[in-house]
């Protein structure tokens, strides 16, 4: 229902205008998005929830800083060309962020409409206004400021790096980005699902920083071909590093050498980067058995034990310590691991990994948990129950339980402080380094977390960037 709200009309239903989707049986047969998009109907009616807060609290949830009630205006208005725009003042990967961002823990998060309703569908429309624009052939281009004359080098090509190097070219900095892979994109290419994250939406959001100026070289991996003191041996003025969080880790249990475990970090690469989803026109060398079990639920996991359905696995399992309350995943990744026919071990985890003669994986020794008193996350701990071992007959093991700093910039640059877990040590509101013209963000500063803020922690080097460039 819609009523009149002095001038404007006020849509008063209280949930969210549904996301249509692939059906389940059909999508796990394919690596095509799942979620397809509103229509320009679904948008205008989504954005006619909107109160257009005078404080808007939803902004306050935006690590880039988006003015969310004004891109939404524009949605109610029809005027999508003017909404996309009003975005990109601020964030120059919008359809990224409209698939990927947990708005819910974010912008959604702090919506007045929330407070008794499902909160306005912010990432939904931010994703719409974006692939409306790919999609009438309308990407606009900023246009940089006057050249300083100043170099910038960007370690890294993920989220951090990127927006740094858009921003940065926008002040009319000169800027390179060194990545160590073959493509561009970092996580957001090796890491998320084709499902999920098409690739195709990545390498356009890519090309259109490019189009600003910024300049992408590949194949560089700097600590080895070129080390942080080299580039500003060789007219960088600056080097931001955003290197994420590529190191995986493991249980350090009996039989994680075994043919058939995988870190789910190698998991996905394989899969997304190395294109084993278009299998057999790609060749990649990944090996997938009838029963997989993925340790741990947070997103990645959940991408893992999807992919492994896709990839032709019978049985795809999330072994997991705690309860369903406690995953760490988006309550939209459960749902469509649910909805696709993944199989929860709750309160499960594994003691040792079993192989066969020849050393393949044949199945895991798993313990079950009950939950005791909160931990410092917040959530309750697990308890194992003595006793309680059993067998799970499993061939195939990817280990999801999080990842740390890529070691190899902070080990190849003296004087740059980093924390005891390998975690390069920086001003979270700066992205200052003890090392004089050397800033980082993203996850190799804070550990695995989002894209969004490793894009929030992007946005803030670059500020800093730019005012230290001045004093030179």
């Amino acid at each position: 229902m819609s009523e009149v709200d002095g001038k404007r009309k006020v849509n008063k239903q209280p949930n969210k205008q549904p996301m249509p989707s692939q059906d389940p049986k059909v999508r796990i047969k394919n690596f095509s998005e799942v979620a397809l998009g509103y229509t320009e109907e679904d948008a205008v009616i989504e954005a006619e929830r909107c109160l257009n807060c005078k404080k808007a609290p939803c902004r306050q949830g935006c690590p880039v800083e988006i003015d969310i009630p004004a891109f939404i205006a524009r949605i109610r208005e029809r005027d999508f060309a003017g909404a996309i725009a009003k975005i990109k003042e601020k964030n120059n990967l919008p359809a990224i962020c409209g698939r990927v961002c947990p708005q819910e823990s974010q912008c959604e998060k702090y919506c007045l409409v929330g407070k008794k309703n499902e909160p306005v569908a912010i990432g939904r429309l931010e994703r719409f206004v974006a692939d409306y624009e790919m999609a009438h052939g309308g990407e606009t281009v900023q246009k940089p400021a006057s050249p300083t004359g100043k170099k910038v080098a960007i370690v890294g090509s993920g989220p951090a790096g990127l927006t740094a190097a858009a921003d940065l070219c926008m002040m009319g900095h000169d800027v390179t980005v060194f990545e160590a892979l073959h493509t561009p994109g970092g996580v957001l290419v090796y890491g998320i699902p084709e499902f999920r994250l098409p690739k195709e939406i990545v390498r356009r959001e890519i090309t259109n920083i490019e189009k600003m100026g910024v300049k992408i070289r590949t194949n560089m991996v700097i600590g080895k071909v070129l080390t942080v003191d080299e580039l500003l041996q060789s007219g960088y003025h600056a080097v931001f590093i955003g290197t994420g969080a590529g190191l995986p880790y493991f249980m350090n249990i009996p039989g994680e050498n075994y043919n058939g475990v995988y870190s789910a970090n190698e998991f996905l690469t394989r899969s997304n980067l190395m294109k084993a989803y278009r299998f057999p026109e790609y060749i990649t060398p990944i090996v997938v058995g009838k029963r997989v079990a993925v340790i741990g639920a947070g997103n990645v996991a959940m991408d893992a034990a999807r992919t492994a359905l896709r990839l032709g696995a019978e049985e795809s399992y999330i072994v997991y310590r705690r309860s369903e309350k406690e995953m760490p995943a988006r309550k939209e990744e459960i749902k469509h691991a649910h909805e696709e026919g993944v199989k929860f071990h709750l309160l499960t985890s594994p003691i040792e990994i079993l192989a066969d003669e020849e050393g393949k994986v044949r199945g895991m020794t798993c313990l079950r948990y009950e939950l005791g008193e909160p931990d410092e996350s917040g959530r309750r701990s697990p308890i194992p129950i003595e006793g309680s071992e059993f067998f799970m007959e499993v061939d195939t093991v990817v280990m999801a339980i999080g990842q740390g700093p890529n070691p190899l910039v902070p080990e190849t640059t003296p004087d740059l402080e980093i924390n005891r877990r390998g975690n390069i040590v920086a001003d979270p509101e700066t992205g200052k380094t003890s090392k004089p013209g050397v800033f980082a963000g993203g996850d190799i500063v804070t550990g695995a977390a989002t894209v969004i803020l490793a894009m929030g922690a992007g946005k803030k080097a670059a500020r800093a960037i730019n005012d230290y460039l001045a004093t030179l």
